[in-house]
């Protein structure tokens, strides 16, 4: 498994936008809500925007958008 590169806040709220699907539901401070709804139900997330985010913050976030650590190195690829 490779390790995942360092990221901002700003560029993992762009790569869920962008490949993912989810939209910015609000910022409140430093932290944006993202949200998109598949199969009739509404999945969250919430993204710091710190310059540079630990991998486990990150994984956190994928967790939470219950996405793979694969499908997301993929979609960084």
């Amino acid at each position: 498994m490779s390790k995942l590169p360092k990221l901002s806040g700003n560029d993992v709220v762009k790569i869920l936008v962008k490949k993912f699907g989810f939209e910015v539901s609000r910022q409140k401070g430093s932290h944006v809500t993202l949200a998109k709804y598949e199969s009739g139900r509404k999945i969250v997330t919430v993204v710091p925007l710190h310059k540079e985010l630990k991998p486990g913050t990150i994984l956190g976030i994928l967790k939470l958008a219950e996405i793979s650590k694969e499908e997301f190195m993929d979609a960084i690829e």
